[in-house]
């Protein structure tokens, strides 16, 4: 099957072929019919799997005809981050080469007079992230009810960056006949229950069960310490290990604050890394996107802004500095490897206590992992600097444990000579048990204070002067 099939445009066609594209993905040969044909979409597929041409190349065919008008944009997409936006407004411009049509993106960190500027003159296609479209809409800058395809694109990033609300704003701004497209790599109940208010009897597009990885993806996990310190060791080693294999890789720290300490970690180590991540300002992002995908950065240190849709062909590994908690993630991460049927390989360093969320990966994905060298096995024992404290039991008669002083320093317990003698008559903290009784209500340990003898003192009685 070619895209020849699909019902696109000559233009299109043309495009693609330049491209050096010649077999549509499966989500591609089963979407873009049903766009063209207009029809409401709900695609589910793995990242990777071209997604984005499975929207964008029907729109442009549809889109051949009539014109926008003065800050009325006919097509909307959405997306969760200002790379993807980005990534997206490149697809229109390739696959758009033989058209005349005006794409506007709508992302923070740019100008609001230069995207003002493109709205003015009509934008046929609009890419935005939620609030820069409401920035614009509020400021009277922007009408919607010309919308004739509404995209939602990464919709369970949408939910996890808490856009949802916004969403659902955006939506009701809208005319409500128009065609729907709607396109998930998972799909939680949250997102069911979007699609179902916003999908007019859509054709339900899944090309692989959700939230699965990809085939040519190699996955591992290695055991490491909690500590910060030595859990950058354990980074070093991998890469060291990886050697020539690695031609470059993203590496995913959960929070922002962890990306810039794992990146100058490994600057001053001499490996050349960039760091990405969503405080950074728009020019930055850019350029270090740019350096890496030009393979003048080989180490790319990010959060998670980085691990949806993002279309860097030729990654050779993906390294998972933390475990993500929300298994989905994991899912998006190593989506970065392996793609377009290349191979890649995805490395997770797991401390014992975050094996929790390794066995929900694995629940997730319907698959098990396997263990580069040592396996993690169980999250109740202490790890390093993630050291659970445990609740001290009470030391029973006869047991060889320390106790508390009252000045805070500690005495070894020795063990009770016979039944009626306590086991300790040193600390002052605990009852004897030869002729007393223990408080009711409270255990045998009864603070020190407690059992001193209460001093009165007596007060003389005085008489009222009468001289």
């Amino acid at each position: 099957m070619t895209f020849d099939t699909l019902g696109l445009s000559q233009k299109v066609l043309d495009a693609i072929k330049a491209s050096g594209y010649t077999t549509p993905t499966p989500i591609q040969l089963q979407s873009i019919p049903e766009v063209i044909a207009g029809r409401d979409v709900l695609g589910i597929a793995q990242t990777g799997t071209g997604k984005t041409a499975s929207f964008t190349l029907p729109m442009l065919t549809r889109l051949e005809r009539g014109r926008a008008r003065a800050r009325m944009p006919r097509t909307l997409i959405m997306e969760p981050t200002r790379e993807l936006a980005a990534q997206v407004y490149e697809s229109f411009e390739r696959y758009g080469a033989n058209h005349k049509l005006t794409v506007a993106l709508l992302i923070g960190g740019v100008s609001f007079e230069d995207q003002d500027r493109k709205l003015t003159r009509g934008a046929d296609v609009l890419i935005a992230t939620p609030g820069r479209l409401l920035d614009h809409f509020e400021r009277g800058k922007l009408l919607l009810t010309g919308v004739e395809i509404f995209v939602i694109d990464e919709a369970d990033r949408m939910l996890d960056m808490g856009f949802i609300p916004d969403i659902e704003r955006i939506a009701k701004l809208l005319p409500t006949k128009r065609q729907t497209l709607f396109f998930s790599a998972t799909m939680p109940p949250e997102i069911t229950r979007l699609a179902d208010a916003f999908l007019a009897d859509p054709v339900r597009v899944e090309v692989a069960r959700q939230a699965t990885t990809a085939e040519t993806v190699e996955q591992w996990l290695v055991k490491c310490d909690a500590e910060p310190k030595a859990k950058r060791a354990a980074l070093r080693d991998q890469i060291r290990e990886a050697g020539e294999s690695l031609t470059n890789a993203i590496i995913f720290c959960n929070r922002k604050r962890d990306v810039g300490i794992v990146q100058r970690s490994l600057k001053r180590h001499g490996f050349d890394a960039g760091e990405l991540h969503g405080d950074m300002d728009q020019h930055a992002r850019t350029a270090t996107l740019d350096s890496f995908r030009a393979g003048r950065l080989r180490i790319l240190v990010a959060s998670d802004v980085a691990a949806r849709g993002l279309d860097i062909p030729a990654v050779s590994h993906v390294i998972n500095f933390d475990v993500p908690t929300h298994p989905e993630d994991y899912v998006h991460r190593i989506g970065r490897t392996g793609r377009a049927g290349r191979s890649g390989t995805s490395i997770t360093l797991v401390p014992r206590s975050d094996i929790k969320y390794i066995q929900a990966i694995m629940s997730l994905i319907e698959k098990d992992i396997p263990w580069a060298g040592d396996a993690v096995t169980d999250s109740t024992e202490s790890d390093g600097g993630n050291r659970r404290r445990r609740r001290r039991r009470p030391a029973k008669d006869g047991d060889n444990r320390t106790t508390a002083e009252p000045d805070g320093k500690k005495s070894a317990t020795s063990p009770a000579k016979d039944k009626d003698q306590t086991a300790d008559d040193k600390t002052g903290n605990r009852t004897r048990r030869q002729g007393k009784s223990v408080p009711f209500g409270s255990s045998e340990f009864v603070p020190a204070f407690l059992l001193r003898p209460v001093k009165t003192e007596e007060r003389a009685e005085t008489t009222p002067s009468t001289g």
